[in-house]
């Protein structure tokens, strides 16, 4: 067993519906506490030098380093005279924001990477102006989710006005040059801003040359108590659109007329019950996204005099694939979802189909939006074995070229991405992509990593992955499992992943694990379980509910205590999907048999287990990952390592370096493969 730092127990207990639940690592909930800090630097340096002596260590992340180093490209985007796009040399921390003007030379517009010295502040989106010649862009510092917002005339390429502080969830939606309207949190008083409840949300608008202070608040507040509010305008800037919402899925839905001076804010939808959103104008009529009485989405036309749905027309009716919608060039582009991969299709406003976009092959191409103007888009396509590749698509002529290839040291013709359909515990069939070297011989050894989600209306959608290269090489197997939760097969499919049905989840994965097995793909001693954030709880529900099944378990920022989530930040938003501790007795004790937290047993030998976090995640308070990890530790018998490897500086993701990207995937392939006992091949 390893040196474990020893970790004190402070007996706490709550009371559920008279059950009695101990929490003796609740202290670790206080990310700001000195004894926090201390056992942070003790576990850190566990991880660290178990890591330390893993013979291939460093040749592992020379191959990540050398696989990362080739220029990469976003798809461009106009505004204004200039078009944009990003771009990373290689090894750059961050990438940068370029533009250029028709076939001049791109000159370096914003660069991220000067942000802060360490490469740990990242842009964080950017919005333009109608006309392109104002810009606000938001910046992350540490990955956390509190924003600043700067505001620069993109003309002159100059900072005007002060900096906007303390936003959170936020889109920020110009009306003309004048302002722009965003939304964000009161910021909490007490304990550590990263961890403090964020209750309800507020939308403003902020009017150029004026303080912060004095930005007027337009819907949210005492009148309208709403946990998550944005706003954006319609292309023609006539229409103000809120949506407002309690929790992840649902919303309400208001308009504002701003071409009549001192109009109202007027309700559309008035419960949170359906997915509503307004995704373009012509004049009066309304298009409007939507998946009320259709769980695979549709879209409908209504005229601004005549809201309510029982006047709603089809435009595009819903069919039996999930639709993603999409604008540009006065055209509409149904992104449907078959079977969790891409199939586009072009209609023009009457709601006519024009086309069915050729793709290079089965996988995800996402991209398709442009401005009205627009006679071109730029759309990006990738797979598991497809690096991504952007393509400029002509919006009359419907024909696509390639615009820039990745540069990534991979040949797709010695892999293979195959789909495969198993049966979970009931019965229902479940799609997975599994992903291998051509040749390789299914005989129950391969090194395999089952990735899954399964919630929050998610879909896991084919997309390459460089880090993966790593495991591919070794003759190794990634595979993808579409779980319920998800957003594969529309509002059903998730809702039969949520509440008291959420064990339907770890079901699926459970039964992609046994399918694996059972093939000879892999052996359980060569098969590791990996997720993030809700795909953390995923890996924390598999392996304490079956953990002789995998090897190794890497549940990264991963919902762990299942009865405090909704006590931390924005949790209390996620309980469409999980439900509450205090909401019923019922509910309570659903959540109580699954929460990782909970369900660990003393005297149980666990899969070989690295738990990562990070100290300035804000949307899953790290908090989890301590608690969990801790209790692992005094629980697991046997040989495997447990560690926990908390990432400083870094929040839920977003915006994470390059530098720190690689050195956790080398962290994360030298654990996996070490503790399957396979050797690295240079």
């Amino acid at each position: 067993m390893l040196p474990y730092p020893e970790t004190k127990k402070v007996e706490i207990t709550d009371n559920y519906f008279g059950t009695a639940v101990v929490d003796p690592y609740r202290w670790l909930e206080d990310d700001m506490a000195d004894d926090t800090k201390a056992w942070v630097a003790e576990e850190n340096k566990v991880t660290q030098n178990y890591l330390s002596q893993i013979p291939f260590r460093d040749a592992i992340k020379d191959r990540l380093t050398e696989l990362w180093n080739y220029e990469k490209f976003s798809a461009p985007f106009k505004e204004g005279d200039y078009t944009y796009f990003y771009k990373n040399d290689g090894l750059q921390n961050q990438y940068v924001l370029y533009r250029q003007k028709g076939e001049g030379e791109p000159e370096v517009f914003l660069d991220p990477n000067k942000f802060s010295a360490d490469g740990t502040t990242s842009l964080a989106g950017v919005s333009f102006s109608k006309d392109g010649s104002m810009l606000a862009y938001q910046i992350s510092e540490g990955g956390s989710d509190w924003r600043k917002v700067i505001v620069r005339n993109a003309a002159e390429n100059k900072i005007v006005g002060d900096t906007l502080l303390d936003l959170k969830f936020t889109g920020l939606a110009w009306k003309g040059n004048d302002g722009f309207y965003y939304s964000s949190y009161d910021k909490p008083e007490e304990g550590s801003t990263l961890s403090g409840v964020t209750e309800y949300h507020k939308l403003y608008y902020h009017k150029l040359g004026t303080p912060q202070s004095e930005d007027k608040l337009i819907f949210g507040g005492e009148e309208t108590k709403r946990r998550y509010i944005g706003a954006y305008l319609t292309d023609d800037e006539r229409f103000l659109v809120i949506s407002a919402a309690n929790t992840t899925s649902g919303n309400e839905l208001y308009i504002q007329d701003l071409s009549k001076e001192g109009s109202s804010i007027v309700n559309i939808i008035d419960n949170f019950e359906k997915d509503y959103s307004i995704i373009d104008n012509q004049g009066d009529q309304l298009l409007i996204y939507t998946n009320f009485d259709a769980p695979n989405y549709r879209v409908v036309t209504t005229d601004i005099n005549n809201l309510d749905p029982s006047n709603w027309k089809d435009l595009i009716p819903e069919t039996e694939n999930v639709l993603n919608i999409g604008t540009g060039g006065g055209k509409l582009f149904a992104n449907y979802l078959k079977d969790a991969t891409s199939l586009v299709q072009q209609y023009n406003y009457d709601g006519e189909l024009e086309r069915t976009i050729e793709l290079p092959s089965v996988g995800t191409a996402s991209g398709f939006s442009a401005k009205s103007e627009d006679t071109e888009l730029y759309y990006s396509f990738t797979s598991y074995i497809y690096p991504p590749t952007i393509f400029k698509y002509d919006i009359a002529s419907g024909a696509s070229e390639e615009y820039k290839k990745s540069g990534v040291e991979f040949d797709p013709s010695l892999y293979t991405s195959e789909q495969v359909f198993y049966e979970s515990k009931d019965g229902t069939k479940v799609p997975m992509i599994i992903t291998y070297k051509k040749g390789i011989e299914l005989d129950g050894s391969n090194p395999t990593i089952l990735y899954g989600y399964g919630g929050f209306n998610i879909s896991l959608t084919p997309s390459f992955s460089t880090s993966n290269i790593i495991l591919l090489e070794q003759g190794g197997i990634y595979a993808v499992a579409n779980l319920r939760g998800g957003g594969e097969y529309g509002e059903a499919w998730h809702n039969a992943g949520t509440k008291t049905q959420k064990q339907n989840v770890f079901d699926d994965f459970i039964a992609a694990a046994e399918y694996l097995i059972a093939n000879k793909y892999t052996s359980s001693e060569k098969l590791g379980i990996a997720g993030g954030s809700n795909g953390g709880l995923l890996v924390g529900a598999a392996m304490t509910q079956r953990p002789e099944l995998f090897k190794v378990a890497l549940p990264a920022v991963g919902v762990l205590d299942m009865l405090r989530y909704h006590k931390f930040t924005a949790g209390a938003g996620w309980a469409y999907d999980y439900g509450t501790s205090d909401q019923s007795k019922e509910m309570f004790e659903y959540l109580y048999n699954y929460s990782p937290y909970h369900a660990l047993k003393e005297g149980t030998a666990y899969p070989a287990t690295m738990v990562t976090t990070a100290d300035h995640d804000d949307r899953v308070v790290p908090a989890h990952s301590f608690k969990f990890a801790a209790r692992l530790q005094e629980y697991n018998t046997g040989e495997n390592p447990v560690l926990i490897r908390i990432e400083t500086n870094a929040g839920h993701g977003a915006g994470k370096p390059t530098d720190k990207i690689i050195q956790e995937a080398a962290d994360k392939w030298s654990f996996v493969f070490q503790n399957m006992d396979v050797s690295y091949k240079d």
